[in-house]
């Protein structure tokens, strides 16, 4: 059996328990992906498969080198690779739903996070700032980021303004509330990375990867 899959993230919800308990909710459509390629001990130093997740349906946008890839399957938009329990069992062009997957389970999923821009420490890292009344000439900014005459530099790793999120993050340990194969839905527990529409990767708590 595979230890993951790819979806994409449709929203978030709420749903009731029997006892009138209320559960926020993220659905994900998840699946089906095709195993593309296999890569084995022998020939690439490790085990696991491709798979290939949203199908591309124009022929224009297939190029030459996409096409020697797929060769044996049609192409997709997304590629990952994933574990299996016994990779001899596995084929190119097989493919694995969400029925991997049981409710209660525990599952880690990866995303990319929102992009907020360029921000400053206030914002990226809550700073306090300074006071907020009149003739304070701090109120946003950094501050001092200098040291002493020795070393008299700036240290690698100063929390500074910059880039904040549109970065890989990977939520752990969520809790698989509901399982939906006939819409190829999984509701997840709490929230997870990414936009609404956007890719995300379901691993198994526990069958490594990041």
């Amino acid at each position: 059996m595979i230890h993951g899959l790819l979806g994409r993230k449709i929203g978030m919800t709420q749903i009731f328990t029997e006892r009138g308990e209320r559960i926020p909710v993220t659905l994900v459509e998840a699946g089906p992906v095709r195993v593309v390629q296999i890569k084995t001990m022998e020939k690439d130093g490790y085990e696991s498969v491709q798979v290939g997740f949203d199908v591309i349906r124009k022929e224009k946008k297939i190029n030459r080198p996409m096409r020697g890839h797929f060769r044996n399957v049609q192409p997709t938009r997304h590629l990952r690779e994933f574990g299996v329990d016994d990779i001899g069992a596995v084929e190119v062009g097989q493919t694995f739903d969400l029925t991997i997957f049981s409710e209660g389970e525990r599952v880690n999923v990866a995303g990319i996070s929102k992009g907020r821009g360029f921000q400053g420490v206030v914002k990226r890292y809550h700073f306090a700032g300074g006071p907020a009344s009149h003739g304070s000439h701090f109120h946003r900014t950094t501050g001092s980021i200098g040291n002493r005459t020795n070393p008299g530099k700036v240290f690698r790793g100063k929390r500074m303004p910059g880039q904040m999120g549109n970065k890989r993050v990977t939520v752990r340990n969520l809790e698989i509330t509901r399982v939906l194969p006939e819409k190829n839905l999984l509701l997840i527990k709490g929230a997870i990375p990414s936009h609404n529409g956007a890719l995300v990767e379901i691993r198994k708590s526990g069958s490594g990867g990041k």
